[in-house]
């Protein structure tokens, strides 16, 4: 890395069309989508956010390249005057340098000058990287939620599948662990 880029030579902008494509490949490279099926996004979910209203979608780009990214939005379930920090994914080339952040702390500053009175985000358990991120910048744990899976008879060994979705799991939190030290 040591041919990277300083972070303050990242240029933060507003995320735009442009971006789409480059955000949806950066999240699922990031994620693993199978192991955590709600952390994947769709092109369209994604795109909604440049219609909504008081967006706090954002990008850093490291010339042309999108080096991280956070979605953003005013109104949480029934609570418009809470913002909901949906999904925030940094390159694993420029994590370690305060990217992720910048985008945190830029996205909490436009919800709360479109009139947030505090912000939510979910982190999985495990992902004790980006629970310490957001420890990082001010949040605090208020509430553990626990999804529960029910496998249908007759869809396959769900041994089998819950053995491969913990395996994969403790892979993809494990590496974003090693990449937070």
């Amino acid at each position: 890395m040591a041919d990277a880029r300083p972070t303050s030579a990242l240029e933060l902008r507003e995320l735009g069309f442009e971006h789409l494509a480059a955000v949806l490949d950066l999240g699922h490279r990031v994620y693993d989508t199978e192991a955590m099926p709600y952390t994947g996004w769709s092109l369209s979910a994604v795109a909604g956010h440049l219609d909504a209203p008081h967006s706090a979608c954002l990008v850093m780009l490291d010339g042309d390249r999108v080096a991280g990214f956070v979605l953003g939005s005013l109104s949480f379930e029934q609570r418009a005057d809470w913002g909901y920090l949906e999904w925030i994914a940094v390159d694993p080339g420029h994590q370690g340098r305060g990217v992720a952040s910048r985008l945190v702390k830029e996205c909490c500053a436009r919800l709360a000058a479109a009139g947030a009175v505090c912000v939510v985000t979910d982190v999985e358990r495990r992902n004790t990287a980006s629970a310490e991120l957001m420890r990082r910048n001010a949040f605090t744990e208020q509430a553990t939620v626990s999804l529960f899976v029910r496998t249908l008879a007759g869809t396959g060994a769900p041994d089998d599948r819950t053995d491969h979705a913990r395996a994969a799991s403790r892979r993809h939190f494990t590496r974003a662990a090693e990449r937070a030290r």
